[in-house]
C-alpha cells in the first residue's frame, strides 16, 4: 500500500512538472531589458544590443493565434526559429521566461531571429487542431519573413514537451503543413516530447496529464501520434530526450525507426536522437546557456541551415 501511495505521489510530481506554468509576459524594449509590467519574481527579459521585438502579432483570428518576433540588429535574410511552448496541451505562454530567455540570448547573436508563438488550447481545441495552429503560424512567419529581414526558406520548427509534440506532427503529416498552406521548412527540433505513440502511452501506467486530453478517445490518440501519422519521410529532425523519463528516449527512437523502416535508411538517418541526463524543465530553460545541448542543438541548425544564412557563434 504505501509503495502505491508512493508511487502516485510520484507521478502527480512529474505530471505538475510537465504541465509547466506560464509566466506573465514582459514587455521587452529596444536593445536592452526589457520594460512594463512582469509578474513577481519574474526578471525581464534582456534583449541583445540593437535587437527589436514585435509582441502580439496575429497569425489567425482567435485571442491565443498570436506570436512575438525578436529581431537581431541589421538582419538580413536571417534564418528563423520558430519556437512552440509546452503545457500539457492546456497551458503555457510564448513569453515565459523558460520558452524565450535563454534562446533570445543566444540565437539573435547567431544571426537568427526568433519567433516564439501561442496556440488554442484544451478543452477549446484538441492536440490535432493545435498542430494545425503551428502549421498557421509556420506559413504566417514564412509569408511575412522579409518584414523582419528573415528568410522565408530557412525556418526551423522547434518546440518543447506538448510543443514538440505538435512540431513533430506538423513534421510526420505533411497534410497539416499543406492544409495551412505552409511551405517546406528546413527541419524540426523536439525537446523532450515522450509522445510520438499516445496509443501507447496509453496503454500502460502514464502520467495523469494524459487522462484529460486523451482519454477514453483512441481516434484521438492515434490522430495526434506522430509515429502513427507519417506519410512522408520528414525533413531533418533533431529530437532531443531526458534520460531521466521512461519514455521519451525510447518514443524518439521508434519514431526514428519508424521513419527508417518506412522510407529508408537515408531518411532513417536524418533522424537523429539525442538521449541527454537534464530534467524536463532544464531542457527547454537551459537551451541557449553554453552547455552540452545547446552545442549539439547547434550543430544540427549548421547542417540544415545554408552556412551564409546566419552569423557564426564563435
Amino acid at each position: 500500500m504505501r509503495k502505491t501511495v508512493v508511487t502516485t505521489i510520484a507521478l502527480l510530481g512529474v505530471a505538475l512538472l510537465l504541465a509547466g506554468c506560464a509566466t506573465a509576459p514582459a514587455t521587452p524594449a529596444r536593445g536592452g531589458a526589457a520594460s512594463g509590467p512582469t509578474s513577481p519574481g519574474r526578471p525581464p527579459t534582456v534583449l541583445p544590443d540593437g535587437a527589436t521585438v514585435h509582441r502580439n502579432l496575429a497569425y489567425g483570428t482567435d485571442p491565443l493565434q498570436k506570436l512575438d518576433v525578436y529581431v537581431p540588429a541589421d538582419a538580413d535574410n536571417a534564418p528563423i526559429l520558430l519556437m512552440v511552448h509546452g503545457g500539457g496541451w492546456k497551458r503555457g505562454d510564448k513569453a515565459a521566461s523558460g520558452v524565450v530567455d535563454n534562446k533570445v540570448a543566444h540565437y539573435l547573436p547567431m544571426g537568427y531571429i526568433v519567433v516564439s508563438t501561442n496556440y488554442r488550447l484544451a478543452p477549446a481545441v484538441n492536440p490535432v487542431t493545435e498542430a494545425g495552429d503551428v502549421a498557421s503560424a509556420l506559413a504566417w512567419v514564412q509569408q511575412h519573413a522579409g518584414d523582419w529581414g528573415g528568410s522565408a526558406e530557412n525556418v526551423v520548427l522547434m518546440g518543447h514537451s506538448a510543443g514538440a509534440n505538435l512540431v513533430s506532427l506538423v513534421a510526420a503529416d505533411s497534410s497539416i503543413a499543406a492544409k495551412a498552406g505552409a511551405k517546406p521548412w528546413r527541419g524540426t527540433i523536439a525537446l523532450d516530447s515522450a509522445a510520438f505513440n499516445v496509443v501507447t502511452i496509453m496503454d500502460a501506467p502514464h502520467l495523469p496529464l494524459y487522462d484529460p486530453i486523451f482519454g477514453g478517445k483512441p481516434e484521438l490518440q492515434r490522430d495526434s501520434s506522430p509515429t502513427l501519422r507519417l506519410d512522408t519521410a520528414p525533413a531533418p529532425m533533431f529530437l532531443v530526450c531526458g534520460s531521466q523519463r521512461a519514455n521519451s528516449c525510447p518514443q524518439a527512437s521508434a519514431f526514428a525507426s519508424e521513419v527508417a523502416e518506412r522510407f529508408g535508411k537515408a531518411a532513417g538517418d536524418a533522424i537523429e536522437v539525442y538521449p541527454i541526463n537534464m530534467g524536463h524543465g532544464e531542457i527547454n530553460a537551459e537551451l541557449g546557456t553554453p552547455i552540452p545541448l545547446t552545442s549539439a542543438v547547434d550543430g544540427f541548425l549548421r547542417s540544415i541551415v545554408p552556412e551564409n544564412a546566419a552569423r557564426s557563434s564563435g
